[in-house]
């Protein structure tokens, strides 16, 4: 993974492909989704070229799940490690500040963000958020 950080082209690139499908798939997590966040936010802090948005997004992601009762408790072997990470996914949005991102990318920062600020509700907006929805918020199209 360390070796293939940077923006993907497409949703079925690996490894991110097989990550989501065995860390969150369609929004259910596992232990082993806690256990992963430590890791995917420590590559994410060493790594200095542009990552994918999945660095932000899955970890958000993989808390909103739980949160929401998709998932086991946290084991209380990895429970400090993983909310050490998550708390760290704002310094990691700020560290990849600089990158060109697209608009995925800046959701899912964003998400990151409402997550390592413990605002769970923002970031399931924030993972929700797409261009139609933007653009029919923007123009107060509810119906």
């Amino acid at each position: 993974m360390r070796a293939t950080t940077g923006p993907k082209k497409n949703y079925q690139d690996e490894p991110w492909y097989s990550l989501w499908s065995c860390l969150c798939h369609q929004g259910d997590v596992l232990t082993a989704s806690y256990a992963a966040v430590p890791h995917i936010v420590e590559i994410a802090a060493e790594t200095r070229t542009p990552i994918d948005f999945s660095f932000f997004e899955l970890p958000a992601a993989i808390e909103v799940a739980r949160r929401a009762g998709r998932g086991p408790d946290i084991p209380a072997e990895c429970a400090d490690d993983y909310h050490r990470a998550l708390a760290g996914l704002g310094e990691i949005v700020s560290l990849h500040r600089n990158d060109a991102w697209d608009q995925a990318t800046l959701l899912s920062a964003m998400s990151a963000l409402a997550i390592a600020k413990g605002h769970v509700d923002v970031a399931e907006a924030m993972l929700n958020l797409d261009s139609d929805l933007i653009g029919r918020i923007n123009t107060l199209e509810f119906k």
